[in-house]
C-alpha cells in the first residue's frame, strides 16, 4: 500500500469512527490536526442527520465536509454542496407502505429536522442519539414545509429480517439500505454515499487512487467502490468485508485511527 498518495479520507460514523458508546476518541482529533497540516481532506459520511454528525465532531466542524443522511445531503460549514431529495408524491406513497410494517417506527428525515409521530418515551430516548433537531408531529403526511431527504424505519427486532424482505421490491426505483442492525433507509436512487463521494472527488480533482474510506455496514457499500484504499472494520457486516480491499481493527480498538496514523507516517517520510 502506498498510503503517502492519499488526499481524501472518508469515514462512516456508527460502528466505524464512533466506539460502542457513540464517542469519538481524543486520538482521532490529534490525528486530524496532522491531516490538516498534510493537506488531507476529511469527510464524515453517515446515515445520521447532519446536525447529529457535527455535534459529534463539534471541535472540527468548520474544517470538514459532511455527507449526511446516507448521501442525500453534503455540507461544508454552512454551505450546501449537494442535495438529493424524494418528491412529495413518492414520499406519501412510501409513508403508506411503511406505516403498515408491524412493530416499526417511521422517521421522516427532512432538510431542516427529523420528524416522528408519538412512539413513546423509550423510542424517543433512543432516537435523540441520532437526531440533533427533530419535531414530534401528529401526522407525518402533513409535514410539507421541508425537503424529504430520506425515510428511516426502525425495528428493534432487526432490520435485515423484519424490514428488508417487505421493502426490497422498491429497489428498482429507490435506494433501499439496511444501514444498521435496527435501521433501514429509503431514499432517492442517487442518494447514497458513493454518489455523494464521487461528486466531491470530481469537484476536488481527487481520484479513487488518492482516496481512503472506512465503513462497517451495507450503506457503506457504494462508498467502498469509490476508493482504492477501502477498509472494512473488523466488526463490519460480511458484505462490507467482501467489498473492501483491506480490513482494520474494530471501532472499539480505534481501527480508523490505526490506519490514519500509518498514512500520516507514510506521508511524513516524503519530507524526510
Amino acid at each position: 500500500m502506498d498510503l503517502a498518495q492519499i488526499k481524501l479520507v472518508a469515514t462512516d460514523m456508527d460502528g466505524t469512527l464512533l466506539n460502542s458508546n457513540g464517542e469519538v476518541s481524543d486520538l482521532f482529533f490529534d490525528l486530524f490536526s496532522q491531516l490538516q497540516e498534510l493537506g488531507v481532506t476529511f469527510v464524515a459520511a453517515s446515515g445520521r442527520q447532519y446536525y447529529s454528525i457535527i455535534h459529534k465532531l463539534d471541535r472540527i466542524k468548520n474544517d470538514i465536509i459532511v455527507i449526511a443522511e446516507n448521501g442525500a445531503l453534503t455540507m461544508q460549514k454552512d454551505i450546501e454542496l449537494q442535495t438529493t431529495e424524494i418528491d412529495r408524491t413518492t414520499y406519501l406513497q412510501l409513508l403508506d407502505i411503511t406505516r403498515n410494517l408491524e412493530g416499526s417506527q417511521v422517521i421522516l428525515c427532512g432538510r431542516k429536522k427529523g420528524y416522528i409521530e408519538d412512539y413513546g418515551k423509550d423510542f424517543l430516548d433512543m432516537f435523540t442519539e441520532y437526531y440533533g433537531r427533530f419535531e414530534v408531529v401528529k401526522d407525518l403526511s402533513q409535514v410539507m414545509d421541508d425537503q424529504y431527504l430520506k425515510i428511516a424505519i426502525c425495528n428493534l427486532k432487526g432490520a435485515e429480517k423484519y424490514l428488508y424482505p417487505a421493502l426490497k421490491h422498491l429497489e428498482n426505483q429507490l435506494k433501499v439500505k439496511v444501514s444498521g442492525e435496527i435501521w433501514l433507509d429509503l431514499s432517492h436512487a442517487n442518494a447514497h454515499k458513493g454518489y455523494a463521494l464521487s461528486k466531491l472527488q470530481d469537484s476536488l480533482g481527487i481520484t479513487p487512487e488518492e482516496t481512503m474510506v472506512f465503513g462497517d455496514y451495507n450503506n457503506d457499500l457504494e462508498m467502498m467502490a469509490q476508493a482504492s484504499y477501502s477498509f472494512a472494520m473488523e466488526n463490519a457486516h460480511p458484505n462490507i468485508k467482501a467489498a473492501a480491499k483491506y480490513t482494520t481493527k474494530t471501532n472499539d480498538q480505534n481501527g480508523v485511527e490505526y490506519m490514519l496514523a500509518k498514512m500520516i507516517e507514510a506521508k511524513k517520510k516524503l519530507y524526510v
